[in-house]
């Protein structure tokens, strides 16, 4: 079985190192993310690694029979760039199922619900993207709203931070709630003056109507990766941090990668029903590192917009709620240990004050119950919160100490704002999406989207690292304009730290001779171009391990 899977991995290796071509790029700025020698004028790969880099002028002879040349056209290079948190699978549904994304109120969403309905008449209707915090009605979306677009309907439409679904009432009789229903651990059934379900099913109570979704159909499972690879790839993403990647798709995913249908590198991060397997097998990796699989993903607490982030404090525009804690110490950190003793790393998810502080509490408790010589990893168990959205300030100190990688999405701020400040009141906003704090005190600060919670696009993310705006230019007096990072730190944030926080920055993350020819080239260059016209841009390539997956003008 050993010797089966070795030849495997090495037929794996030399398939992808066949479709490999010897590349020649130059025509545009080039930047390493190497601090000692930053930029460039061309770049040579072979056989899917980086093996020179400099100027035009020393660039080595080549045949350019056996050699694609590469002209940017003026595009900037990078090294490439990595979604260090972003759900493959649900920007792959986005594409496939009802996309409420930029609906402007109540009505809008329903017009689009029932144009689907009309054009989908067989079958659950499945959707995502709904925000109520810009609409003129001001409120969630209910049960009666989907009965009205789509009467008799199985519907299930997602909020943007896919931390409550609104269901119909043909989907509420299907999983059998009614006013007598109660709400798992760590959820929420909103229910109106007449005791009844609206509709609402915060954070927990989903897995109430998960029955009820496509994902169950391998067919069009499958399929929704390969759309969600084709996204990924046109933005110029190189790689991909998959976080609470369903256990049950990791064969699938591996299967892909060995059929030449993964043009992306993927690091999983499991959803918790794979974690006794994984702490049994240990990390999996397949295709020569092109899927590799070993960290869980658990939930300490849920989303700010939903109320659901666990505060200290109440929530300034609703003083009887702390939001909702998902786990608790007991559970969390006996599973911690033995991920230390497994050599699998853990990501848990943390937005409120408390959520993370509880967080970084059972860390240090599993990390002194299991001595470094116990862990297979010693001292580098490079944990990581995912989020990290709200903190106190006296708690920066614990990603020092402990240490704790902060995985955090910067769009999640220029979105957030407009409507944190009444969550949260002024003060708390002082450790809000604090990436220049944490940055300052040495701790690595991975960038991500959580696409499909947001659009996904690395120049928006980039944007709002730097400018710290939303998308029109706004910045409110309450923004804390001084957590935007500079322009360097933001391209680490996308590349190098990535790479570390995956446990392979010794081949990714840099454009340096010898690491694998992962490269991202875009029509407007990051470090120089007014602020305001990054998210204009487009990814122009899209290079891994010597292929090109994406090339546009």
């Amino acid at each position: 079985m050993i010797r089966r899977l070795a030849l495997a991995l090495l037929l794996a290796s030399a398939a992808a190192s066949a479709q490999a071509q010897d590349l020649l790029i130059s025509g545009g700025p080039i930047y390493t993310g190497v601090d000692a020698a930053p930029t460039a004028e061309a770049v040579l790969v072979r056989d899917g690694r980086i093996a020179w880099v400099g100027r035009a002028a020393d660039q080595p002879a080549v045949d350019v029979s056996t050699v694609k040349v590469i002209d940017l056209k003026g595009a900037a290079l990078f090294p490439g760039f990595t979604d260090g948190h972003a759900h493959l699978d649900g920007v792959g549904w986005r594409e496939l199922t009802l996309n409420l994304e930029g609906s402007a109120s109540v009505a809008e969403a329903m017009s689009k619900l029932s144009a689907w309905a009309e054009t989908h008449p067989e079958g659950p209707i499945v959707g995502r993207g709904w925000i109520e915090t810009h609409w003129p009605e001001g409120r969630f979306l209910t049960a009666a709203d989907l009965d009205a677009a789509a009467p008799g309907r199985v519907v299930l439409l997602g909020r943007a931070d896919g931390h409550a679904v609104v269901a119909s009432s043909a989907a509420l009789a299907a999983a059998g709630i009614d006013a007598s229903t109660d709400a798992p651990s760590g959820g929420e059934i909103l229910k109106g003056p007449d005791g009844k379900p609206t509709g609402m099913l915060v954070d927990a109570a989903e897995q109430l109507v998960s029955g009820l979704m496509p994902q169950a159909d391998p067919a069009a499972t499958r399929e929704a990766y390969r759309a969600g690879f084709r996204v990924e790839a046109a933005y110029g993403w190189t790689g991909v941090h998959f976080m609470s990647a369903p256990w049950r798709d990791i064969p699938l995913l591996e299967d892909m990668a060995a059929d030449g249908e993964a043009p992306l590198r993927i690091y999983n991060s499991v959803t918790p029903d794979g974690a006794q397997a994984l702490f049994a097998s240990g990390p999996r990796s397949v295709a020569d590192g092109r899927i590799i699989t070993r960290a869980v993903k658990y939930y300490a607490d849920g989303a700010l917009g939903s109320r659901g982030a666990a505060l200290f404090a109440p929530y300034s525009d609703q003083p009887g709620t702390t939001g909702l804690m998902q786990t608790s110490s007991s559970e969390a950190v006996p599973l911690y240990e033995q991920a230390l003793r497994s050599g699998i790393q853990i990501a848990t998810h943390a937005i409120g004050d408390r959520g993370n502080a509880s967080v970084a509490e059972w860390y240090e408790t599993a990390l002194a119950a299991v001595p470094a010589d116990q862990r297979p990893t010693g001292e580098d168990v490079r944990w990581r919160i995912e989020h990290a959205q709200i903190l106190r300030p006296v708690d920066y100190a614990d990603f020092q100490r402990l240490p704790i990688i902060a995985s955090m999405q910067p769009s999640h701020a220029i979105g957030d704002f407009h409507f944190a400040a009444a969550r949260l009141g002024d003060a708390r906003l002082d450790g809000a999406y604090a990436w220049h704090s944490l940055v300052d005190r040495g701790v690595i600060v991975v960038g991500g989207s959580d696409a499909p919670v947001e659009r996904g696009d690395p120049l928006i993310e980039f944007y709002a690292a730097v400018a710290r705006r939303d998308l029109q230019g706004f910045q409110g007096p309450d923004w804390r304009p001084d957590e935007a990072v500079d322009r360097a730190t933001a391209l680490k944030m996308f590349t190098l730290w990535p790479a570390y926080a995956s446990f392979r920055e010794n081949e990714l993350g840099t454009i340096e001779v010898g690491k694998r020819a992962d490269l991202t080239a875009f029509n407007v260059d990051l470090m120089t171009a007014p602020f305001a016209d990054i998210p204009k841009g487009h990814a122009t390539l899209t290079v891994v391990d010597g292929v090109v997956v994406h090339q546009a003008d």
